[in-house]
This record gives C-alpha cells, sequence and structure tokens, in this order.
C-alpha cells in the first residue's frame, strides 16, 4: 500500500503546480456523465494515470472523467477510482479543490474497499489516507515531501453544517432537517466542493455533509466510487458514520456501474443519526 499514497503523492504534487500556473477555463470536452470538462479537469486526470499506471500492484484505474474502466496492469493486485481534481471550477475563482481517490481489491464496491486517501489544495497541499486502523493527516513542505502531522478523530458530534445540492429542489423533510440545525447554533460551511467540506469537518472535530435526493436528482448526484465511499471509508474509521437517505451504510453498497450515484450523509454519528431520523419520519 506504501506504494501506492506515495504515487497518489507524486500525481497529486504534480496537480497542485497545474493548478498554480494553468489554464482555468473550460475545454470542448465532456465528461462520462455529460459535466462540461475543464482544462485543469483533462490535465489531472491525465496526470494521477500516468503516474498510477507505473506502479506494478495496480490493476485498473476508473476516473470520474472517463466512461471505461482502464487495466493499466493485468497482474496488479488494486483497483483505484478516483475523482482527478473535485470541485474543479472554484479553481477560477482561487478557492480550495481536491483529489479523491479509493484503493479497493477485485471488484468496485463497498466491501472491497480496503484504503481510501484524498488531498485538498488550499493554502497548504494536505493529504488524509485511511487505511488498516488509522485516519492520517500528512502536510507538503518545502521540499514537495508529504510529512506526518497527526491522526485524526471525530467527536461524537459537531457544530458544522455543509448542505449539498440547489435549495430550490430540497424535499420539505430535508429543509426542515437542515433549518433545525441552523435554529440550534450550527453553522453554515459549504464551498461547492466536497473535498474542503468534508475536510474542514473532519479537522474541526464533527458536524454533517448532506448530498441529498432532490425533486430534480431523485438519485442524488455523488458518485459512490469516486467519492462517498472513499468519504465513507475516511470518516468511519475516524469515528464518524456515512449513511445514504435510506439509513444504509455507502459502504454496503455494490454500484451498478463505476458511475452510479447516491444520497449521502456524512459526518459524526450524532448528525447523521439526527438526519436519517428526519428521513425516516418523513416516510
Amino acid at each position: 500500500m506504501k506504494e501506492v499514497f506515495e504515487g497518489i503523492a507524486k500525481a497529486t504534487s504534480r496537480i497542485a503546480e497545474a493548478l498554480a500556473y494553468d489554464d482555468t477555463g473550460y475545454s470542448d470536452n465532456k465528461n462520462a456523465t455529460g459535466d462540461v470538462q475543464l482544462k485543469l479537469d483533462i490535465k489531472s486526470d491525465y496526470i494521477v494515470e500516468e503516474e498510477l499506471a507505473r506502479i506494478p500492484t495496480i490493476k485498473a484505474l476508473a476516473s470520474e472523467e472517463q466512461e471505461t474502466v482502464h487495466t493499466v496492469n493485468s497482474g496488479g493486485q488494486y483497483l483505484i477510482g478516483y475523482d482527478p481534481l473535485d470541485g474543479s471550477s472554484l479553481a477560477g475563482v482561487n478557492l480550495a479543490v481536491g483529489s479523491i481517490f479509493g484503493i479497493y481489491e477485485n471488484s468496485f464496491i463497498g466491501a472491497n474497499l480496503i484504503a481510501a486517501s484524498y488531498v485538498i489544495y488550499g493554502p497548504r497541499i494536505e493529504m488524509v489516507t485511511a487505511y488498516k486502523h488509522n485516519v492520517e493527516l500528512w502536510r507538503q513542505d518545502n521540499s514537495g515531501e508529504f510529512k506526518f502531522v497527526q491522526t485524526l478523530r471525530l467527536r461524537e458530534s459537531g457544530t458544522l453544517v455543509a448542505p449539498g445540492g440547489t435549495q430550490q429542489h430540497w424535499y420539505p423533510h430535508h429543509k426542515r432537517l437542515v433549518d433545525q440545525f441552523f435554529s440550534e447554533g450550527y453553522r453554515l460551511r459549504y464551498s461547492g466542493g466536497m473535498v474542503p467540506d468534508l475536510h474542514q469537518i473532519l479537522i474541526k472535530g464533527g458536524g454533517i455533509y448532506s448530498y441529498p435526493g432532490t425533486t430534480d436528482k431523485p438519485g442524488g448526484k455523488i458518485r459512490l466510487v469516486f467519492e462517498s465511499m472513499p468519504f465513507a471509508k475516511v470518516f468511519e474509521m475516524a469515528g464518524g458514520a456515512a449513511l445514504d437517505d435510506m439509513g444504509k451504510r455507502l459502504l454496503d453498497g455494490a454500484p451498478s456501474s463505476h458511475h452510479a450515484t447516491s444520497p449521502c450523509f456524512i459526518g459524526s454519528t450524532t448528525e447523521v443519526e439526527r438526519a436519517i431520523q428526519a428521513y425516516g419520519s418523513a416516510a
């Protein structure tokens, strides 16, 4: 696993350089799910594939930006599902963005997700890894190396709420849930990027990120293989919870395709349980 995390570190260091100096405009292309790609999306995807394909233990790569799974080493062990540049549209206004990686064996289902990582490109470049029993924070130093900072652990409850989805399309019970949190003094922390929002909740010790099913997207928008299951791995290992709108663990999921989506509630156990109770009472 060490060489996989080292490959991720190399790829994301190159992506950080592209973010600092490359064109942040849109390309003429669309990705596998119909989103118009930024030039940075395309370059970041190329960088990740180039770096990870060099690692003999990696068998195949599945990117949010590509339609099909690519076999890169037939004798490899790991399957990597990744979002090369989450929240990429924020780069144009110079806000934090990130990269997300799920490391699987055999197939892209939650039970086979053995490790996860994400990198946040902010004032500092930080990487979080979840493997075996630890969730660890690493920070890039002035030589470009990632140095261990600390082990991360969530409290049972927090104070932050990051509610995704267009409010116009929220179901009434979801709006009541969010309004209730705010009436109790919870603070809004929502940038439009999954990585910076969940990173803040993790570093600050608790809260909830939600991206529900909505009237225009009943199945949710967040992709399981590339986004929500890797974060579910991180948050569960840090003492939190990650469930869908039916109260099912995201890591119990078996996506019908590697681009499948699901509503998701990720964060401290108290806030996630409250969300599921709100959804249950609305059923």
